[in-house]
């Protein structure tokens, strides 16, 4: 007899960064294909029609970011939203310093860009890590002033991955700082930051402060306290191919790539996902707050029972955080062999954990932390993830850990 049992449909659970396109967005973005394909910085009716679109676009993005229009910039990627924002800025900045100041658990974009641009500043990026007050930082460079920020300075976060509030605001209040760089929220952990509280710093020392709100936008409010902000339209559940940059007018800042008409990001952007990402972001702000109840009453239940398996350790501020976003690592288990073995259970999962097939390094955010960076699960609830689909992952996932466990022969330690 032949077996007709449908198999339980696949459940993605990393919507984190990638999120599956919103259906308003699939639909906007075949509208727009046919009314916006052609270039809109020409002049003939179809490129009028483009620009209407790529116009509205923008407009909308904005609002929804609490910036005005014209201080909003589309790029290819959050990635090169980020790259840029760090490079253009400390450019042109230089003449008050080469210093730039991160927390230790931005982006892997925004550390490598800020290394980058204090490399490009005529110093090595050589790092240093903020310390409390009372303390002295020992890797200043002997012949700087005493009072003069180092060129890179990494602020440490507590064990919810909180970056460390006071030495964040001294680090920024330090002469020559060009730059400042705070996440909104960290969308690895959840955690949000301190971004009010280090927003008035440095607006007091004149740094210009870039908010990565990549993880926030279209999941919880957007912080007001800003002088750049990039934000992820994947992430909301826009397609993509487009990435979002806001730059309050007053800041300076110098390109790093020849002139062209758009002063950030040369060549433009696909109109269709431009405007299919500005539908999906009205679209999510519109029931965010039902989505908010809905999801946070989710991972509680989450972080809940997987807190119930063995040797599990629950990473993240319990209560200050994402709504959609969990995070936890076991002991005894490879992180990618568990991601695997999710699969094959039907469960798309992310990671954070030490070992990927490309590289050896911990998640530096989880090292950051100081808590467990191996077997780690990430996971990220859509607007589409029911109740359902989170109680078959919890009925999968203890199994899934013992036998990743027994084949790294560590059962019942």
């Amino acid at each position: 007899m032949t077996d007709t049992t449908t198999p339980p449909r696949r459940v993605y659970l990393d919507n984190g960064g990638r999120a599956l396109l919103h259906p308003l967005a699939r639909t906007a973005f075949d509208q727009a294909l046919d009314d916006g394909w052609a270039d809109p910085r020409r002049l003939h009716a179809e490129a009028r029609r483009a620009a209407v679109l790529l116009d509205g676009a923008r407009e909308a993005i904005a609002a929804g970011l609490g910036a005005r229009t014209e201080e909003v910039h589309l790029s290819p990627s959050h990635t090169s939203s980020l790259h840029a924002a760090v490079g253009a800025v400390a450019l042109g900045r230089r003449r008050v310093g080469p210093g730039i100041v991160v927390s230790a658990v931005e982006r892997a974009a925004v550390l490598h860009a800020a290394e980058l641009a204090t490399s490009s500043a005529g110093r090595s990026p050589e790092r240093a890590t903020a310390q409390a007050p009372a303390a002295t930082a020992s890797s200043a460079t002997a012949d700087a002033p005493e009072t003069a920020s180092p060129p890179l300075v990494t602020v440490p976060v507590d064990r919810f991955g909180r970056v460390d509030e006071t030495a964040m605001i001294e680090a920024v209040s330090s002469p020559g700082v060009a730059l400042a760089a705070l996440q909104a929220a960290n969308g690895e952990v959840g955690t949000v930051q301190p971004v009010g509280a280090v927003h008035e710093a440095a607006r007091r020392a004149g740094v210009p402060l870039l908010v990565d709100a990549g993880a926030v936008v279209g999941h919880a409010e957007v912080p007001g306290t800003w002088d750049l902000l990039a934000a992820d339209p994947g992430d909301w559940g826009g397609p993509a191919g487009v990435g979002v940059l806001a730059v309050r007018n007053r800041v300076r800042f110098r390109r790093t790539w020849p002139e062209d008409a758009d002063p950030w990001f040369p060549g433009g952007v696909s109109v269709p996902a431009a405007f299919a990402a500005a539908v999906a972001l009205q679209s999510v702000q519109a029931d965010r707050a039902a989505q908010d109840a809905r999801r946070r009453a989710l991972v509680e239940k989450v972080r809940a029972v997987v807190g119930r398996v063995p040797d599990v350790e629950v990473v993240g501020d319990p209560d200050d955080r994402l709504p959609h976003v969990v995070t936890f690592s076991f002991l005894f288990v490879d992180g990618e062999a568990l991601v695997s073995e999710l699969d094959r259970a039907g469960f798309a999962v992310g990671s954070g954990s030490a070992c990927t097939s490309s590289s050896l390094e911990p998640s530096h955010v989880l090292a950051a932390m100081g808590v467990l960076t191996h077997g780690n699960v990430r996971i990220a609830l859509d607007r589409s993830t029911t109740e359902d689909d989170v109680d078959r992952f919890l009925a999968v996932l203890p199994g899934a850990v013992a036998r990743v466990r027994a084949s790294l022969g560590v059962s019942g330690l």
